[in-house]
């Protein structure tokens, strides 16, 4: 039996008591992070939310298997947030869907989740229709036209069905249910219900493709509730990603249980907490930048050179070689042999010790 499929579905309890210690902890460190980001002047707290709100777009798409372009979901989250920075990359349609989601989720907080911002956030994530080379439903809840709506791996013949979700039937019904739940102002604590909310709308799986996605910006979208702030310095979809053969493994056996979910909230609760030292890594990465910028003040770079410093320091992908330079900076091989060879005269890049024909190149210390 389904969790959906108990008499008493939707009333979700569990053990205040047990999860209490935990709870407080990860409030605690919650607070002193907040505390700690908006204390930073302005450019570099939306560098670190322009870093966060990037992970947390490409690893919510790497959980189901999509993987996008790091610099068109960067450069998209920078022009919606009005960031004036330099060298951005053109960002294909999908892209700016999925961003376009998130920073309404997350910037808008406070506004009611109705299911038509909820439809508009789906019809985001699949401007053509299409899901792969599938045609689906968009904009609208599933309708079971081709079966019921299971969650299957394994290959052909040999499927097996870890999920089956509520009739198309009952969607209607239950999303009015759960988004009354959601809206309302009860007692719970938010980073609670951002944890039911993720499981209820997951479980419930109203869209033909998608829901893991919408239901993590519904909990990014409670958690910024919880922090009275659009400002994202953590990012739950990255620790989820690291995590995401415990994630299904959690989810599959709480939607095969009963009602009291106390596991799965000790296990969300675990995450976040997992979460914040990310964000401790983002912070680093962030004042990394910064000092960079402060030590060579003095300095004077082309715009090329600026373009892939910053690239660097952001975590460049790969080793940087002259070929990539001059690929990234739309120049010549000789442009990009000068440019180099110029930051190695003033000590800001070295040569790396390595295999192969192509020299390497690296920022020093």
């Amino acid at each position: 039996m389904y969790i959906h499929q108990d008499k008493a579905w939707p009333n979700f309890y569990w053990d205040d008591k047990q999860l209490s210690e935990q709870l407080a902890s990860v409030r605690h460190r919650q607070g002193r992070l907040i505390g700690r980001m908006e204390a930073l002047g302005f450019d570099l707290r939306a560098e670190a939310v322009l870093h966060t709100l990037t992970e947390d777009v490409l690893k919510s798409s790497e959980i189901e298997g999509e993987v996008l372009d790091k610099e068109q979901v960067r450069s998209s989250v920078a022009r919606r947030l009005g960031m004036d920075i330099a060298g951005l990359t053109p960002s294909e349609r999908h892209v700016d869907g999925v961003v376009e989601m998130m920073l309404d989720a997350t910037q808008k907080y406070d506004q009611p989740l109705t299911d038509e911002r909820l439809c508009d956030w789906h019809a985001a994530l699949f401007p053509t229709g299409r899901s792969g080379m599938s045609k689906i439903t968009v904009g609208a809840w599933r309708t079971d036209s081709g079966g019921p709506m299971q969650v299957v791996s394994g290959a052909i013949g040999r499927e097996r069905v870890h999920y089956e979700a509520p009739a198309a039937k009952r969607l209607k019904k239950e999303m009015k249910a759960f988004l009354k739940w959601l809206g309302g102002n009860g007692g719970m604590d938010l980073v609670v219900k951002s944890a039911v909310a993720h499981l209820w709308f997951v479980t419930l799986h109203p869209f033909d493709d998608g829901n893991g996605r919408i239901a993590r910006a519904i909990s990014d979208q409670t958690l910024a509730r919880s922090e009275q702030s659009a400002n994202r310095f953590y990012s739950m979809s990255s620790q989820i990603r690291e995590d995401r053969k415990a994630y299904y493994n959690i989810l599959e056996s709480t939607q095969k249980g009963g009602l009291d979910i106390t596991a799965w909230l000790e296990w969300y609760l675990g995450c976040l907490d997992r979460a914040f030292d990310g964000a401790e890594i983002i912070l680093g990465k962030v004042m990394q930048k910064a000092n960079f910028w402060q030590t060579n003040r003095d300095r004077t770079f082309n715009d090329r050179q600026a373009k892939v410093l910053n690239r660097l320091l952001d975590g460049f992908e790969g080793k940087l070689t002259s070929s990539k330079w001059a690929k990234l900076t739309k120049c010549s091989q000789d442009t990009a042999l000068r440019d180099i060879n110029n930051l190695l005269a003033q000590g800001v890049l070295v040569k790396e010790i390595g295999g192969g024909r192509s020299t390497n190149y690296a920022l020093i210390g």
